[in-house]
């Protein structure tokens, strides 16, 4: 039976290796200069897929993710030998790249791929890698490590250009040094050539070290249902954020991420200290949320970047990118666009680009940049944050029980509505804030948030001001603090509506009144009253 190989040509000794990714190639056979200047890297792409339109469509736009791809199906190379290629990489994360959960970023990563994989820095926008310069005396192939039956076979054959007791004593010696390099090869290795009597006493050993090897990994302080419990209270806890007061829903929370904080810390398996990074980062998710409805911004920005750097340790992109969504919000809150911006931009380089929370993300990046004045870019993030939700698939996913796309409709005309109320642009702010009303009213109950609710009022309320209305907009002002949760974002929203309103309507009674009532509010959240 022939050996089996991979459409790239490479015959395939095991799956995800190749076989010119075992062998050392003799100095005599042909080799491409690139594999040559490679030959002390672990792995080289061959050149029909390198050279493929595929990869240099994928390289010119630095699509990682098609990419690796290319690299694991074309080539038949594992996930654990191109994380292992590449460095400080875990197969876990090359899998997630190749699903489009994650993305590369930063230069650093960028040439550890070009390194890995041998792609040439030109390809990719970077220098010239350190391997593509051919080094003095580089231009004779390194010699095989490997079958050194074989090589022995060759090196005793002359070639048919060299003759008599010369050529003979040439190749003597050649074979003489290659038995020599690869001594020194084994030894360098920290090998040795034992006894049968020894390597079976290894071997022994060895077993039994396996074992225990498995016993370690299997050994857990956790009890069986700590997974399951954990889930069932993240799960109420996201349910009854916009039901209970914050205050008191942000003391559990606490409490069940620190107790989260002290399993890490304990025994347990890999895939158990995963699961328990996830749920560590989804609490500090939602503690981010609730400190910033108690309107500390500080705190709910540590807690966001807390989500973040577990989500990243846990191997979820889908969790980094909830947590600079919150990130987003608190920036934008504070005043911060370009922070808010940012934040938005990592929550995009994290997400799924078929996910609802996609939309979420590019609207996001439009109210920043309608903060900050930038009309342009508001126009721009907002059609990507359109044309992204035109292609989301007929099934939503679904957060902790929840569907998801109501937060992505809700982004495309409550986020609009504020963006356009800050540019200026009464009527279209007007349009989009009914539009947002309409859709928070005939949201699912399970999906219902009083505090949405009252800000769209009070962007609705801001366009009524702006076109000349201050009655209605007043009105609108009362609704909203008339809501279930006034939580700090609803305040700050209706100190904006109270501001504008006394600036314009100068001695407006009812307007006189609104701002009162606020003052009120405010002082009793605190506690001065």
């Amino acid at each position: 039976m022939g050996i089996p190989s991979t459409d790239s040509g490479n015959p395939v000794l095991a799956p995800g290796l190749l076989w010119d990714q075992f062998t050392a190639v003799p100095a005599r056979w042909p080799m491409d200069d690139r594999k040559t200047r490679r030959s002390d890297y672990p792995l080289t792409i061959p050149d029909a897929v390198l050279q493929s339109d595929a990869m240099r469509r994928a390289c010119a736009a630095r699509n990682f993710q098609e990419i690796f791809r290319l690299v694991n199906r074309r080539t038949g190379t594992s996930q654990a030998v191109m994380a292992a290629a590449i460095g400080n990489m875990t197969s876990s994360r090359v899998s997630d790249v190749i699903r489009g959960v994650r993305g590369i970023r930063g230069r650093e990563v960028m040439e550890r791929v070009a390194d890995g994989f041998g792609i040439p820095g030109d390809m990719l926008g970077l220098p010239k890698r350190p391997w593509e310069t051919r080094p003095e005396g580089g231009d004779q192939a390194p010699s095989s490590t490997c079958f050194e039956e074989d090589q022995e076979t060759a090196d005793a054959q002359p070639s048919s250009s060299i003759t008599g007791a010369a050529g003979h004593a040439m190749y003597v010696r050649r074979g003489e040094v290659e038995k020599t390099r690869r001594r020194d090869a084994v030894k360098l290795a920290g090998l040795a050539i034992a006894a049968p009597a020894v390597t079976a006493k290894i071997l022994e050993q060895a077993a039994a070290e396996a074992i225990e090897f498995t016993r370690q990994a299997e050994a857990s302080a956790l009890a069986s249902d700590t997974l399951d419990h954990l889930d069932l209270a993240v799960t109420e806890f996201n349910g009854a954020y916009s039901l209970k007061p914050p205050q008191q829903l942000f003391e559990a929370v606490l409490d069940y991420r620190r107790k989260v904080g002290a399993l890490l810390k304990g025994e347990h398996t890999h895939r158990q200290g995963r699961e328990l990074l996830a749920f560590a980062g989804w609490l500090s998710e939602l503690l981010a949320w609730l400190a910033h409805d108690l309107g500390d911004a500080r705190t709910g920005l540590a807690f966001a970047t807390d989500a973040f750097v577990h989500g990243q340790q846990a191997g979820h992109g889908r969790l980094c990118a909830w947590a600079m969504d919150a990130a987003a919000s608190i920036n934008l809150y504070e005043q911060r666009p370009a922070q808010a911006l940012n934040a938005a931009r990592r929550g995009l380089a994290e997400a799924p680009a078929d996910h609802p929370l996609t939309v979420r993300l590019h609207a996001q990046a439009a109210r920043a940049c309608a903060a900050d004045g930038d009309t342009e870019g508001f126009t721009a993030a907002f059609r990507a944050a359109e044309d992204t939700y035109q292609l989301l698939p007929p099934r939503s996913p679904r957060r902790f029980g929840v569907d998801v796309l109501p937060l992505a409709e809700y982004a495309l005309t409550s986020y609009p509505a504020t963006s356009c109320i800050w540019l200026g642009q009464a009527d279209r702010a007007h349009q989009y804030a009914e539009r947002a009303l309409a859709s928070y009213q005939a949201a699912p109950q399970a999906s219902r948030s009083p505090s949405r609710e009252a800000i769209a009022r009070i962007d609705l309320a801001l366009a009524h001001a702006q076109l000349g209305d201050p009655d209605d907009a007043v009105a609108l002002g009362h609704q909203a603090l008339d809501s279930a949760r006034v939580v700090d974002s609803v305040r700050n929203r209706a100190s904006d509506l109270t501001t504008y309103l006394t600036r314009r309507y100068r001695g407006h009674a009812a307007v006189e009144c609104l701002r009162e009532r606020l003052i009120h509010t405010t002082q009793r959240a605190s506690g001065l009253c």
